[in-house]
């Protein structure tokens, strides 16, 4: 039987993932966390006790997303996983270094949105993909992501399409959070970026001021499950629609 005070949260070890886990927890929801790295997820579950579930698996197994869905019947789904980009200018990428966002970000998010629909989630589950300011403005040091994350935004865009088409009753959103130097990804972008503009790390951070911290992102998660609209953006300054 399903219920709306379960969750799955992909990419929940560290960062993002584990700051949307944890207040999820907060707010009384048992969450599934999905990672590859079994020792995040063992220092998580430490954190947030008996309401966190580790699954220590790939989030981009069809057969995964498929068994985690059937087995847990979760009310809401959060799709955050996604590989830290290789950072340098096109013509010093590799086709393999290039797609790499296409072949994690992109790809879980492909498969965890066919089994929402196919399973499918009770009506009235929500499923928020996050995507990137970066598939509005570009980002020309990280290869294809994106784009990646671009196409997050149309696989938000066909899920709810499918869910109306078939009467399903299921929410799709998707999050664009702003570059922030306090997640692993982050730091990448805000070295690769500063040296790119001629600046020192400190001084390229304090031109993003206010800068977005997981919590907010983690709050935004939580404003989306009960809002109305398909996209948002959340920066230091707060969440706004799109």
């Amino acid at each position: 039987m399903s219920t709306h005070t379960t969750a799955v949260v992909t990419g929940a070890g560290r960062g993002f993932g584990r700051a949307i886990a944890a207040a999820l927890v907060a707010e009384g929801r048992t969450v599934v966390g999905v990672a590859r790295t079994a020792h995040d997820l063992e220092a998580a579950r430490d954190e947030l006790g008996a309401g966190f579930v580790p699954v220590a698996a790939d989030a981009t197994d069809d057969a995964l997303a498929e068994k985690v869905l059937r087995e847990h019947r979760p009310g809401l789904l959060v799709l955050n996983a996604g590989a830290v980009p290789h950072m340098a200018p096109v013509h010093e990428q590799t086709w393999e270094t290039f797609s790499r966002n296409w072949h994690v970000d992109t790809r879980h998010v492909f498969a965890w949105t066919r089994a929402a629909l196919r399973a499918p989630l009770d009506p009235g589950g929500v499923v928020v993909s996050m995507s990137s300011g970066a598939a509005i403005g570009g980002s020309p040091l990280s290869g294809g992501y994106a784009s990646a994350k671009a196409a997050i935004r149309y696989l938000r865009a066909y899920g709810a399409e499918e869910s109306e088409r078939a009467g399903l009753g299921l929410r799709f959103a998707t999050l664009l959070p702003q570059l922030t130097p306090v997640t692993g990804l982050g730091t990448a972008g805000v070295e690769g970026y500063a040296a790119r503009t001629g600046v020192d790390r400190d001084t390229f951070v304090r031109n993003m001021e206010p800068v977005l911290t997981p919590e907010q992102v983690a709050k935004a998660v939580l404003d989306i499950v009960t809002g109305d609209a398909a996209e948002y953006q959340v920066s230091g300054t707060g969440l706004r629609t799109l």
